[in-house]
């Protein structure tokens, strides 16, 4: 069994892909994956991500704001009311992207630091993205203590320097299907070098379908194929990729439940 540790099932267009979720998840259950970690990236969005969600024990949730979407000052206190939820199994996803934004350096890492706090303050693990911002996303998570909770650098496609020092701080990585795509050199070479006991396999679905999907949207099901081309990568058998990806995600996300079945 395996699982997407990082997905965005409230954005997937359902009329476009010609299924509703009942049947996207069941596509995906038919491939062996047993849990979803659906990420918020508005809090204005997490309540209808929620409902949507909510009726499924395989389906955990995130709160956060993503980067990107973070325009004005963070409502930490909104925050810390939503994540409460006991659905909620982890902070953001939140982090620093300086390569689509120029002029929102500062409220990002206001935003991040006040993240960081909030996860400290609930014991629950950071989704991290970061893009174009290394030192930045590795200096604020050392100043505010973000080892304490723990957590994740998703869908990762910095340099092994950067891999390091987040290991060094304990946190995870997690790798999308870009891993597939024939111009992921650099990436190919951080995937040999990151330890098992700590790589996550994700989809980030809708976005970033892996080969041989590449441009279709992406779905949960291709989770698959992200994890037998990583197996590949790494020289080892899939069964042994996907026991140790799944027990680093429970490892991690402690607070999401884990099937019988798998037990």
């Amino acid at each position: 069994m395996i699982v997407d540790s990082h997905c965005h099932l409230d954005r997937l267009d359902f009329e476009k892909l010609g299924q509703q979720l009942p049947e996207i998840l069941a596509a995906a259950r038919a491939k062996q994956v047993e849990h979803f970690l659906c990420v918020s990236v508005t809090l204005d969005q997490f309540p209808g991500m929620l409902d949507a969600i909510s009726q499924y024990d395989d389906v955990s949730a995130s709160c956060g704001v993503h980067p990107l979407d973070q325009k004005d000052v963070l409502d930490k206190e909104r925050l810390i009311k939503l994540a409460s939820h006991p659905k909620v199994v982890a902070i953001g996803e939140t982090g620093l992207d300086y390569y689509y934004s120029q002029d929102t350096h500062q409220v990002q890492q206001d935003s991040f630091v006040g993240h960081i706090d909030v996860a400290n303050e609930f014991n629950k693990p950071l989704i991290i993205h970061t893009r174009d911002a290394k030192a930045d996303t590795i200096n604020l998570m050392k100043a505010h203590n973000a080892q304490n909770c723990g957590g994740v650098l998703h869908c990762f496609t910095e340099d092994w320097a950067m891999a390091k020092q987040a290991l060094d701080l304990g946190f995870y990585i997690s790798i999308s299907g870009i891993v597939t795509f024939k111009n992921a050199v650099e990436l190919k070479e951080v995937v040999k070098q990151i330890p098992l006991d700590r790589l996550l396999i994700e989809t980030d679905s809708p976005y970033l379908a892996p080969v041989p999907h590449r441009g279709k949207t992406n779905q949960p099901a291709y989770v698959q194929d992200v994890a037998y081309y990583i197996a590949d990568l790494k020289g080892i058998s899939y069964k042994e990729l996907a026991t140790a990806t799944t027990d680093n995600f429970y490892n991690l996300f402690s607070l999401a439940p884990r099937s019988d079945a798998a037990n």
